[in-house]
């Protein structure tokens, strides 16, 4: 199955939190959303601050450097 994906290979840091949140909130009624990290714990952890302050109700690392939202 396919899901929308977002990305962050090659992505500066400083732009992790406004990508993160306009992809999540405009595409959640594609819901699941595969969001690709990398193997960057930093990258891991901006993106999980963002999914926390938006108040994502359900996701999960699916393997390493790669988060999905179930349900925002």
């Amino acid at each position: 199955m396919k899901y929308k994906k977002l990305d962050l290979h090659g992505v500066r840091h400083r732009d992790v939190d406004r990508l993160v949140e306009n992809f999540i909130l405009m595409n959640q009624s594609m819901i699941p959303l595969e969001i690709v990290c990398g193997n960057s714990e930093k990258m891991i952890n901006l993106v999980h601050s963002v999914l926390k302050r938006i108040d994502c109700e359900n996701y999960e690392m699916i393997q390493y450097g790669v988060l999905m939202v179930r349900k925002v």
